[in-house]
């Protein structure tokens, strides 16, 4: 019999007995619906959290005194000491690699910022930087300009807002030239920064910056550890600068020949790679608690087709002894059960990438489809389908026609 013709004996069983098939379905369903539903909604996660760590710009990577992730009871970092603005400037001074170099003061809480008319709630970032904060950050100025080497010579209270900021306190009129107010401070807008990508269900346009001596002029110099972004020349000389940097921190550190740097270098691959180390795991465990569940629809599939092959034991007789050989049987039997659980494993497919994306949009991740997954998922059903079918079709394969016949 040709694959065609035993296609269509499948298929037409299986639709004479819609509610077994449906029983059967419904564990492959499950077990393959929970693994890509996991898988969808983790890769969604994923690019939502490396498109807000991507944050830096081209070649170019960031000096600061913590990790950017610090995991819970690791004390190593407890001890080191602040990264000063002093240090940070002989770091600029004595460094001759790179191309570009901002320092970065952050303030260690979230503050409001107020219009003449409305404010913010208070979750805004403030932080002082230079010049060449853009090109070490991948930013953009949208309006406006953004803080000059006079604005920091001169201290001048400007400001350069995100775009969340403008949405709120200026949504009706343009910002550039109006005045905010920090704490007890009033700042000139200067500009406003373009949008960049947004991380785990939190937004990356709302600060406000100001030129890094009014910062510290504001709120003081010492009392808080410095960030520093240093973008490369070029690709081919990265390497090169993050050596000459972690060489020249160390130094102005005092950081002991043989000892762990007191400071911390990281860029956008490293954190995506941090991340993606912690989302493999999440990713196994999915895995494995899903090929339970498609063990366990395995054998409900072996069942059913036992059960089949013997309500349909005198079919099988008299299809042999008009001359259908043992091999076609085998086929038939098995391409049933392949069937079955790729049907069930589209289905779940389906339901899987709609239930993790769904999620996901609720979680502010964008929306993906893990293709790698979907074919794993497809490939697990047809291998399912047959470790679990060769045993029923064998049964069925080897009966004799002769009793076959006579089996009431």
């Amino acid at each position: 019999m040709s694959l065609k013709e035993l296609l269509n004996i499948a298929i037409n069983t299986l639709k004479a007995s819609k509610l077994r098939a449906s029983l059967t379905l419904s564990g492959i369903i499950i077990g393959v619906f929970s693994i890509i539903t996991i898988m969808t909604l983790l890769n969604a996660l994923q690019a939502g959290i490396e498109s807000g760590l991507s944050g830096l710009g081209s070649n170019s990577f960031q000096i600061q005194k913590r990790p950017v992730i610090l995991l819970e009871g690791d004390n190593r970092m407890k001890h080191r000491p602040d990264i000063t603005y002093n240090q940070a400037l002989r770091l600029s001074e004595k460094a001759t690699t790179y191309k570009y170099i901002s320092i970065e003061d952050y303030l260690n809480e979230d503050k409001a910022i107020r219009s003449n008319e409305e404010s913010t709630n208070p979750n805004n970032t403030i932080g002082g930087v230079q010049p060449h904060y853009l090109e070490c950050n991948g930013r953009a100025v949208q309006f406006g300009r953004f803080i000059t080497d006079v604005d920091v010579i001169n201290n001048n209270k400007v400001a350069v807002i995100g775009l969340d900021v403008m949405d709120k306190l200026f949504p009706l009129v343009n910002p550039i030239g109006n005045y905010i107010r920090i704490d007890n401070n009033e700042f000139k807008v200067i500009g406003v920064l373009e949008k960049q990508g947004d991380g785990f269900s939190q937004s990356n346009s709302n600060f406000a910056l100001l030129p890094i001596t009014t910062m510290q002029q504001i709120y003081g110099k010492n009392n808080r550890s410095m960030n520093i972004a240093i973008q490369a020349p070029g690709k081919e000389t990265y390497n090169e600068c993050v050596e000459d940097m972690t060489n020249t921190m160390r130094i102005i550190r005092k950081d002991k020949p043989g000892a762990d740097n007191s400071f911390e270098i990281f860029s956008n691959e490293s954190m995506i790679s941090t991340v993606n180390s912690f989302t493999k795991y999440f990713k196994y465990g999915a895995g494995f608690i899903s090929f339970i569940a498609l063990l366990a629809a395995g054998v409900g599939i072996m069942n059913i087709m036992l059960v089949s092959v013997t309500e349909r034991t005198k079919e099988i007789g008299i299809r042999k002894a008009i001359g259908a050989k043992n091999n076609s049987v085998l086929k038939q039997f098995l391409i049933e059960a392949v069937i079955l659980c790729e049907i069930g494993g589209v289905i779940g497919i389906i339901l899987g990438i709609l239930t993790g994306n769904l999620i996901g949009i609720f979680l502010s991740s964008p929306v993906v489809i893990p293709y790698d997954w979907v074919i794993i998922g497809l490939l697990v059903c047809s291998v399912v389908g047959i470790v679990f079918g060769v045993y029923p079709a064998y049964q069925a394969a080897k009966l004799n026609p002769i009793d076959a016949l006579r089996y009431e």
